[in-house]
C-alpha cells in the first residue's frame, strides 16, 4: 500500500513529506522530480509568489545513489518566502504578529471562516496557511515519483487544459499529441486557436480585478485490465480517482469518459461494444466512453478523467464580508493571488491521479522491490493474453 503524510504553511519554512510504501530498487532523482515542480509553476495567469518561489525537492531519506531502499521516503521543498514571514509565522512563543498580519476578515469561497469556526481560531491565517494551493507543491513531488513507478510498467499520466471560462478547446483524438502541444502552451491548452482567446480571457478578467477558472483532462495510457474491484464501495478505482481530483483545492465536479453526458443519451449510445482481436488476442473496444473503467475496475482502455476548477476565491475586486472581531461589513481581505491557475491545476490533476493509479499498481502487484513487481505483473499480463 502506498500512503502518505504532508505537512507545511503556505508561508512556512518548508513543505514536507512521508510516502511509504514505493518498492526498493526505482531509479528517482531529484530532477525527475523538479521538472514536475517547475510544470506547476507555469502558466498564464499566475500571480507574484511564483516569481518568489523556484520549488526544488529534497529527498531526505530513503534514497541512495539515485534508487529507493523501500524504506520511507522523506521529501522536502524549502519556501524561500519564508525569509519574508519569519516573525508572524514562528514557532517560538513571542509578542503577537504585526495587526497587519492578522486576518479577521474571512474571503468568501475560503476556508477561513468556517475553518475558524471549527477550529478556534481568532487569526484565520492559521487557516488559510494550511488550506492554501500551496500545499500542492508537495502533493506534486509525491505524484512525481508515483510517475516514475508507472513509467517501469509503460504507463503514462497526462493532462491538458479543455476550458477556461466560457473558452472551449477543440475534442482530443490522441491524448499523448495533445499533452505534447499543450507542454508548448501558456496556458496548457493543445488547440493553439482556443488557446490564445483564453490568454485574452484571462488578461480581461486581470483588468476588472477577477478570476477564472475552467476544465482540465487528465488521461492515464496503458493501464493494464484488472486494476481496482468491485467488491467493496471504498475501493473502487472510480471512486478512488474522483476522491483524489476532488481533494485538489478549488475543484467543483469530476466526471469520467463520457461522464454527465452519458445521463442524456440513451443506453445504445453509451456502452462500448466489446470485441476480441484475434491477431493481438485480447478484448478490445473500439470506443471508449466509460473512461477506462467499468465496475471500478480498469478495462484496458485509457483512463480519462475530467475537472472542474472554481474561480479563483481571492479576488483584486474583493466581495464582502463580516469582520469576525467586530461584525462590522467589510470589503474581504485580500491576499497575494493568481488569476487563474487552471494549467497548474493540470499539472497537480496528473500527480494525485498518478498517485491512486501507482497505489493500484502495488495493491495488485506488490512486492518488497521493483524487480519483484514486475515479475508479478509480467505473470499477470501473460494470463491475461490467455484468458
Amino acid at each position: 500500500m502506498l500512503r502518505y503524510l504532508n505537512a507545511g504553511e503556505s508561508h512556512g519554512r518548508c513543505l514536507m513529506a512521508v510516502l511509504e510504501g514505493v518498492p526498493a530498487g526505482l531509479p528517482l532523482t531529484a530532477e525527475m522530480v523538479n521538472a514536475d515542480l517547475t510544470r506547476r509553476q507555469g502558466g498564464y495567469g499566475r500571480g507574484g509568489r511564483m516569481r518568489i518561489e523556484k520549488d526544488q525537492i529534497e529527498f531526505s531519506c530513503g534514497v541512495r545513489k539515485g534508487v529507493t531502499l523501500g524504506n520511507p521516503l522523506g521529501l522536502l521543498i524549502q519556501n524561500k518566502d519564508w525569509e519574508n514571514w519569519k516573525e508572524t509565522m514562528a514557532a517560538e512563543p513571542g509578542p503577537p504578529p504585526p495587526e497587519k498580519k492578522v486576518v479577521t476578515r474571512p474571503r468568501p469561497g475560503h476556508a477561513d471562516l468556517v475553518g475558524a469556526i471549527k477550529y478556534g481560531h481568532r487569526d484565520m491565517r492559521n487557516v488559510l496557511e494550511k488550506a492554501s494551493a500551496r500545499e500542492t507543491a508537495i502533493r506534486v513531488a509525491i505524484g512525481a515519483v508515483a510517475k516514475a513507478l508507472l513509467a517501469q510498467f509503460s504507463m503514462q499520466v497526462v493532462s491538458y487544459t479543455t476550458e477556461i471560462g466560457k473558452v472551449v478547446a477543440s475534442n482530443v483524438t490522441d491524448p499523448l499529441n495533445a499533452y505534447a502541444l499543450a507542454e508548448d502552451s501558456e496556458v496548457r491548452c493543445h488547440d493553439s486557436v482556443a488557446g490564445g482567446k483564453m490568454i485574452e480571457t484571462i488578461r480581461g478578467a486581470k483588468h476588472k480585478g477577477d478570476s477564472l477558472g475552467g476544465v482540465f483532462e487528465v488521461v492515464v495510457t496503458n493501464a493494464p485490465i484488472g486494476l481496482g474491484t468491485y467488491t467493496q464501495w471504498d475501493r473502487r478505482l472510480n471512486a478512488r480517482l474522483a476522491m483524489a481530483a476532488m481533494s485538489i483545492q478549488a475543484m467543483k465536479g469530476v466526471e469520467i469518459g463520457m461522464g454527465f453526458e452519458s445521463a442524456r443519451r440513451f443506453g445504445s449510445e453509451v456502452h462500448d461494444d466489446i470485441y476480441h482481436d484475434a491477431q493481438e488476442n485480447a478484448f478490445v473496444r473500439k470506443t471508449n466512453n466509460a473512461g477506462g473503467l467499468e465496475g471500478g475496475i480498469t478495462n484496458g482502455e485509457p483512463i480519462v478523467i475530467r475537472v472542474a476548477m472554481k474561480p479563483i476565491a481571492t479576488l483584486y475586486s474583493p466581495k464582502q464580508s463580516v469582520d469576525i472581531q467586530t461584525k462590522e461589513p467589510f470589503e474581504a481581505t485580500v491576499e497575494r493571488s493568481d488569476i487563474c491557475t487552471v494549467p497548474a491545476a493540470g499539472v497537480v490533476g496528473e500527480a494525485v491521479i498518478a498517485f491512486e493509479m501507482a497505489n493500484a499498481m502495488i495493491e495488485k502487484f506488490g512486492g518488497d522491490s521493483l524487480m519483484e513487481m514486475k515479475r508479478n505483473y509480467e505473470s499477470y499480463q501473460a494470463y491475461v493474453k490467455d484468458f
